[in-house]
């Protein structure tokens, strides 16, 4: 099986699949010589080797098109042959049942008939005239027994022949009868090539596993069923990467919570609902992608460490290494990222051991974070506007203010030492403005004031000067101007190292 952690994963225990990656050490410590050096500021960077691989024709190599061709054949000879999906049980013992009796009946019929034969030679020398009758009717009739038992079995077979052949089999709403001519199989076929380094036969068999498996979980009635508000906090889907892909956020935490392990992880039946809930939130970001050549087809996971469940905790295990084996084994190269934050420093050491038995593919897509860096982490692959509040973001729950369509923040780099202003022009009265700001590890004064165009008027604190903590919230304010002017937000950075801020903002006008 190939070693890699599922987009889906929702949930995971400490000692699971983090792997620490050689490049991302190396990362952390380029990052920290360059917190050294103040006089070059930089924006935010983002990974270099962050994109997904091609999906065109054009850009897969010789073996990989090669391998394709021969998958798509082999599926359309399984899907027009009826051979894709394994033989119900039951029908074969049936069948095997069927056979045996029709095998004992013929002998029963052959021993019947050969003591018949018998009588009518002893009838015939005893009485021949009283046995002239039966043998008359036995010439004129031809022996039924001496058929050969294929002759009355002819149609034994038929209705596996005749059976119809379903060439409407898809899979997360992608047609798979490759003589249809649907991009999009391409795309689901790569998929699964890719997890099986690209052997076709490999890549087949998890197919029609994966086919299996859907239809005996019940895969197309899952997205109708209600698991209740319990685990909703456990895993979740919210926002997007910097290119498109929605984000799948997995809080193991939640687990540890003793009320919410009750009422979600206690019991059998419980775990096995758990199971569903967690396919069913892997099936709904499914139904975000939409499996074109040039289109996002895969989710970046974010899985939060902090205090994830203990040893102790064995039921929860088993169900969250359950889970991972699920999504595992039939949702392949649905990870464009797997991003993993609040990762105990023993993390490295202890995974750092299995690298060199992962995947290039895999390595690739594998990110950790230790707390501290966290949020800067996150940035590199999602803007701050789609980073939650408590990862150091500005994304609030259930925002009415601010939007994706709002577009993305302003990001400043604040020298060490220096003074940032923001202005905020308000050429016209009675109107309200909202805004967003958050400096990364704050330690800065923060003011807000209203100046007004009247060199006459006087200006407004909105708010006196403050020094704001490293673990203070974003800052969110609604102002309502009474006359013309500007407002000015201002960051002096007084610490030796340089400081990033955000900021977002709106205008509402107002209706009369």
């Amino acid at each position: 099986m190939t070693v890699e952690v599922k987009v889906a994963e929702a949930v995971q225990v400490a000692e699971e699949p983090v792997k620490v990656v050689a490049e991302e050490a190396e990362n952390v410590v380029a990052e920290e010589k360059c917190e050294k050096d103040e006089s070059k500021p930089k924006m935010v960077e983002k990974s270099s080797s962050y994109r997904e691989e091609s999906n065109f024709l054009s850009d897969l190599k010789e073996h990989e098109k090669k391998a394709l061709s021969e998958l798509k054949a082999k599926l359309e000879e399984a899907i027009l042959g009826n051979a894709l999906f394994k033989k119900e049980e039951k029908k074969e013992t049936a069948k095997k049942q069927s056979n045996e009796e029709e095998k004992k009946t013929e002998e029963k019929a052959t021993e019947e008939c050969e003591k018949e034969a018998e009588k009518k030679e002893e009838c015939a020398e005893e009485k021949p005239n009283e046995c002239e009758k039966p043998q008359e009717a036995a010439e004129k009739k031809p022996d039924e027994c001496a058929k050969p038992p294929q002759e009355t079995g002819e149609t034994e077979q038929q209705p596996e022949a005749d059976a119809e052949v379903d060439r409407d089999i898809s899979i997360w709403g992608v047609p798979l009868l490759p003589s249809k001519g649907n991009e999009s199989t391409n795309v689901v076929l790569l998929k699964f090539l890719r997890a099986r380094e690209f052997k076709v036969n490999d890549a087949f068999e998890m197919l029609k596993k994966t086919l299996q498996w859907r239809k005996e979980f019940k895969i197309d009635s899952i997205l109708d069923e209600e698991f209740g508000a319990d685990l909703a906090s456990a895993a979740y889907m919210s926002g997007i990467d910097r290119q498109g892909h929605p984000i799948c956020y997995n809080i193991f935490g939640v687990l540890d919570n003793e009320e919410i392990y009750e009422k979600t992880l206690a019991t059998e039946e419980k775990r096995e609902q758990f199971l569903r809930w967690r396919v069913q939130l892997m099936e709904k970001g499914i139904q975000e992608l939409n499996f074109k050549p040039d289109g996002i087809n895969s989710l970046v996971q974010i899985n939060d460490l902090k205090n994830s469940p203990g040893p102790s905790k064995k039921e929860v295990r088993a169900a969250v290494n359950k889970a991972v084996a699920i999504l595992q084994d039939n949702y392949p190269e649905f990870a464009a990222k797997n991003i993993f934050i609040n990762v105990p420093f023993w993390y490295y050491a202890f995974h750092s051991l299995l690298t060199p038995f992962l995947t290039q593919r895999t390595r690739s897509k594998l990110v950790f974070a230790r707390p501290s860096k966290v949020t800067e982490t996150l940035l590199k692959y999602v803007p701050i506007q789609e980073i939650p509040i408590q990862y150091g973001g500005i994304k609030r729950d259930n925002d009415f203010e601010f939007s994706a369509s709002d577009g993305e923040a302003t990001e400043v780099v604040i020298k060490a030492g220096s003074t940032q202003t923001i202005e905020i022009p308000t050429p016209e009265a009675g109107t309200t403005f909202i805004w967003d700001l958050i400096v990364l590890g704050w330690e800065v004064n923060y003011t807000e004031e209203f100046v007004p165009t009247d060199e006459n008027s006087y200006t407004m604190i909105i708010q006196k000067g403050k020094k704001m903590s490293s673990d203070e919230a974003p800052v969110r304010k609604t102002f309502k101007n009474q006359e013309p002017g500007k407002i000015v937000l201002t960051v002096q950075n007084c610490s030796g190292k340089k400081k990033k801020l955000f900021y977002r903002y709106k205008v509402k006008k107002a209706c009369f």
